[in-house]
């Protein structure tokens, strides 16, 4: 049997290669192109996200940093400032450099913004800057432009400051500012220990707290206004005007003549008009005050600034006996329900210091409280 041969050589074509399910070959579908590319976007945009992330935390702790020291600046409204956290050291005399500070702003603008601490209900309390607050009211009140003087540049400072601080922040502002009357230090002490807020109630020892930044002499004589402003309050227009040798001569001649703070209401009682000169002249009189006297209070205010200032013996109710010499007061507190209640008790005057309007407490009920206190204190 013979073998055929072949006649033609076929080369059949390769056959397609192919590739088991979920295997890709060197080239991507649209469908994969489309889901790496989403993948690679997503990956970009998670990394742009966090560097935004990143620079808005810096921001923050940058702004929580500006803000603390009341470096914020903004423009907020006259009628949500308030002005009842501190005592101010404002005389009830007009302020003869008010006018000046008033033309100033309305010819060049307001250089120093006020200062002011976040309050509730979107209003804010005053801790730096009352002139400056009181010249633009002044303004708003003399040109009824709201658009221009309704709004005040004001430095808002995160909260948290200790009372103590904001006074010794207010204080130092106003030495260098200006130099402050020994009256007007003395009121301040005052107001700093009558305030229900503050831990001190002696005026005296208020003095160290308040006016570290000055010399012993000089807190010394501001020891010794104290009791000339305590025994003539409501009395003086221009307290802020007597100099210290008269001051402290005045002191002196009080101490030794009780009835002379009565002498002076009687001689400026009707004399509302009278000039800080007129009255100046009548506290000379009063305090025999001459050049020969003055260098006798000098010499006084010297012994007076070598000695120590009284301190106060407490016993358990906050009053007790004092060294001979030391003033005839009585301080002491009461927790209440509205909170500390700090009590004044001196020569013809009772303060009841508290945290709470009593203009609210109807008028007869309140005259009845103070005649059962004072038939009570008979």
């Amino acid at each position: 049997m013979t073998r055929r041969r072949r006649m033609f050589d076929i080369d059949l074509p390769e056959e397609e290669q192919s590739f088991p399910a979920g295997k890709e070959s060197g080239r991507r579908g649209p469908m994969a192109t489309a889901i790496v590319e989403t993948a690679e976007s997503t990956r970009e945009r998670a990394r742009v996200e966090a560097e935004i992330r990143a620079e808005n935390d810096t921001l923050a702790q940058e702004h929580v940093r500006l803000k603390r020291a009341g470096l914020i600046i903004d423009m907020i409204p006259l009628d949500a400032v308030e002005t009842r956290k501190l005592i101010r050291d404002r005389a009830p005399a007009p302020d003869p450099e008010l006018a000046e500070l008033v033309a100033s702003i309305r010819d060049i603008g307001l250089s120093n913004p006020i200062r002011v601490e976040p309050g509730e209900d979107g209003r804010y309390e005053l801790i730096q800057g009352w002139r400056r607050l009181t010249a633009y009211r002044q303004l708003l009140s003399e040109t009824g432009d709201s658009e221009r003087w309704g709004r005040i540049p004001a430095g808002i400072a995160a909260k948290g400051d200790a009372l103590e601080a904001l006074y010794r922040r207010m204080v130092d502002e106003n030495l260098v500012r200006k130099d402050l009357s020994f009256a007007e230090m003395a009121q301040l002490a005052l107001h700093y220990a009558l305030d229900p807020e503050t831990a001190e109630t002696d005026p005296e020892k208020a003095v160290a707290v308040l006016f570290k930044s000055a010399g012993y002499q000089k807190r010394s004589y501001i020891r010794a206004f104290i009791p000339l402003i305590e025994r003539l309050e409501g009395i003086l227009l221009y307290p802020h005007e007597i100099p210290r040798a008269l001051g402290l001569a005045l002191a002196r001649r009080l101490d030794e003549q009780p009835g002379m703070a009565a002498a002076l209401r009687t001689e400026f009682a009707g004399w509302d008009g009278r000039s800080a000169s007129d009255e100046l002249a009548v506290l000379r009189r009063f305090a025999g005050f001459d050049e020969t006297a003055g260098q006798g209070a000098r010499a006084a205010a010297r012994r007076q600034a070598s000695a120590s200032p009284s301190e106060e013996l407490s016993s358990g109710d906050g009053a007790g006996p004092r060294e001979p010499g030391a003033r005839a007061r009585t301080t002491f507190q009461l927790n209440r329900p509205q909170g500390m209640a700090k009590c004044t008790a001196a020569n013809g005057r009772l303060e009841i210091r508290l945290a709470r309007d009593f203009t609210a407490v109807d008028r007869r009920r309140l005259e009845t409280a103070i005649v059962q206190m004072l038939d009570q204190l008979e």
